[in-house]
Order: structure tokens, then sequence, then C-alpha cells
């Protein structure tokens, strides 16, 4: 019989050491389809890639969004943020998505998924949602981020609730917003190369 495990709450989080994050030195903003093309080649080389979207916040009922306005996929190295609103961009990161030979590993991507089926016009091919894994495990909860990374690391994952809700179809990000977004990836990547050892 399996046993069920839980997952950390809010308070023993908060007293675990800050999980080490990707600085600005790691992370490459990707605006337009030659820089899109250069990190498609460098993410190749790796067989699986950690994967968030991030969508402009709708703040009233039956507000639709156009998002996702960003992409984020990670190697255990280096996070790349492509900004979506350049056609050659969004061309290349729809073949990335789809192509089925890369695992793409996140948390709650159902809606992301959802999202890049009806902007990318693309079907998300070797998607990993983490949170399944967890539950196979006996986490009987969705994992998110912070649990996963307190649960393998012992650690404390940081998200920013500024930038979590802040204008992600802005042309120009800050350096707050590419972090944040750079390290959803990231840290799914982390977590995807612990559960696969």
């Amino acid at each position: 019989m399996q046993t069920t495990r839980t997952t950390p709450d809010k308070e023993a989080i908060a007293l675990l050491p800050a999980f080490d994050r990707l600085g600005p030195d790691r992370i490459t903003l990707v605006t337009h389809k030659a820089q899109a093309v250069e990190a498609s080649a460098a993410l190749r080389d790796h067989s699986a890639w950690g994967f968030d979207t991030e969508s402009k916040p709708t703040f009233f009922k039956d507000q639709l969004s156009d998002g996702p306005h960003i992409v984020q996929l990670s190697t255990l190295q280096r996070a790349w943020v492509f900004q979506l609103h350049e056609p050659g961009c969004l061309e290349v990161v729809a073949g990335l998505l789809a192509d089925g030979a890369f695992v793409k590993a996140g948390f709650g991507l159902g809606d992301d998924t959802r999202r890049i089926r009806s902007k990318l016009a693309v079907e998300p091919a070797g998607v990993l949602e983490l949170n399944a894994i967890f539950r196979e495990r006996g986490y009987r909860k969705d994992m998110g981020v912070k649990g996963a990374v307190a649960v393998l690391f012992n650690q404390r994952f940081i998200k920013s609730k500024k930038a979590a809700t802040s204008n992600w179809a802005n042309p120009r990000l800050s350096e707050a917003q590419l972090i944040y977004a750079a390290n959803d990836a990231y840290a799914a990547a982390r977590v995807f190369a612990v559960l696969k050892d």
C-alpha cells in the first residue's frame, strides 16, 4: 500500500534557506527571430527543459487573455525568456514546443498548453506535468514549484507577487520580471533532473 506523503506548509517553507536562483547573467531575453534561432540551437543540445509561460493578467470576469505573452525554457545552466510579439520569434518557439524529441517539464501546465494551442496553433509535445510524478510518489495535493523545491532541496523558492501579476505583454520587461519568469522554468528543470535520477 502506498503511503501518503505531506507537503511542507507555508510556515515550514518560510524557515528554509533560499533556493539558489539564476541571476541576470544566466538569463537570455529573446525578442526576435535571429536570437530565437540561436536559443533553439542551444536548447537542442539538452534532452529536457524546464518550461513555463506567462500571460498578462485579466482582472474582470469573462475577460479573455490573448496570452501567452512569453514562454520560458531552461536547462540546468541557463534560461531563455521568449517574447511572442514578434512573428519570427513566435514561429521558432512554436517549433520547439511541437517537437516531441525534448521533454518540457513544469508545474500546472494545463492552462499553459491550452493557451499555446490557441495562440501558437501547435500541439505542445513532450510536455511533462511534474505534479503528476509527485502524485505517483504519494503526495496528495498538487505540489507546485514551491513545494517541490522544499521537498527535494530543503530550500525556499521565492516568488515575487508583484512580478507574478505584472504586465507580461509589455514590450520592455523589467529585470524583476525576467528573474521571476526564468527561475520558474529553471526550478522545474532542476526538479525534473532530480526526479529522473
